[in-house]
């Protein structure tokens, strides 16, 4: 392993207080860590860890070389991706946040065909249904199915509207009937999309009229494909995207319901840190995936 490599390990250790948990990071195996480290101190004849049963820590003399060598990793692995995305080559890490949902129905395709057509980038996807502070939690693209963004500290790009419905089982309208107003769902169990336990409020619209309902029932989830579940068993109505449900719909597990009146529109939308120039990886995955998803309409 060479020098730069070798301090990007001991970088990793130092963050992490683990060799386990930077090897994971870095997609090595521990004992590859540990003679990596080992063999660092060996050369420097220094000991920059102090090994315990619970933790790993930093020695002063690791500390000073820990906060010496950073920026210097940091910019000569800047320079190099420079030097490459100069030349129109796209390589190296993306972290990538998206929905639960979308991640598990969408993205496999996505990142498949994106490795075959550019093997030397990495991504890093983490999965969550909850906004994330992208440049808190250091992440170079978010994903987001959501309404009109409110946060102005960072670059959104609309891919395309995200059709919903409300839907139920066919067991639960036969058992309480059919809602044929808004109003009428005042008397059904709602399965509402929320975050913290608070209940979602659905906006219904047809022509110029609009209708409020607070979604109210046994269960609220911050999960479209667990409420799915659960309205297929016959727990209540829930609205949801359509891509997440129209498999559902289609072999007569969930049916629609007021199916002639409208939600607010959400869109399937990207939104980076506030970069001055979206490094080359990114935009490059950024206009793969807005391609994909015009081409083949998976939502």
């Amino acid at each position: 392993m060479g020098e730069l490599e070798s301090l990007r390990v001991f970088l990793a250790v130092a963050e992490q207080r683990s060799f386990t948990r930077a090897a994971q990071q870095l997609g090595m195996t521990p004992a590859s860590v540990t003679r990596t480290i080992a063999g660092l101190e060996a050369r420097l004849d220094v000991q920059l860890l102090v090994r315990t049963t619970r933790q790993v820590s930093l020695t002063s003399a690791g500390a000073v070389y820990a906060a010496r060598i950073a920026p210097l990793v940091k910019g000569l692995a800047e320079a190099a991706e420079e030097t490459r995305e100069a030349q129109g080559i796209t390589s190296g890490l993306i972290r990538i946040s998206a929905p639960m949902s979308l991640g598990l129905k969408v993205l496999p395709a996505v990142l498949s065909q994106f490795a075959t057509l550019h093997p030397e980038t990495h991504i890093a996807l983490s999965l969550a249904d909850s906004f994330i502070d992208i440049v808190e939690e250091d992440y170079d693209l978010a994903i987001r199915i959501s309404g009109p963004p409110t946060d102005k500290s960072t670059i959104w790009r609309k891919i395309c509207p995200v059709p919903r419905v409300l839907v139920a089982s066919p067991n639960y309208i036969a058992s309480k009937g059919t809602p044929q107003a808004p109003e009428d769902l005042a008397a059904f169990a709602c399965l509402s999309y929320s975050q913290e336990g608070q209940y979602e409020v659905w906006q219904l619209s047809r022509g110029a009229s609009h209708r409020s309902h607070k979604a109210v029932g046994g269960f609220s989830a911050n999960n479209g494909d667990l409420l799915a579940r659960l309205a297929i068993n016959g727990e209540g109505i829930t609205l949801l995207p359509r891509f997440i449900i129209e498999d559902d719909v289609r072999a007569g597990r969930l049916v629609e319901i007021l199916p002639d009146w409208n939600t607010p529109e959400i869109w399937l939308t990207l939104y980076y840190p506030p970069y001055e120039q979206l490094p080359l990886r990114v935009a490059t995955f950024s206009d793969f995936f807005e391609l994909y998803v015009k081409e083949t309409q998976p939502l």
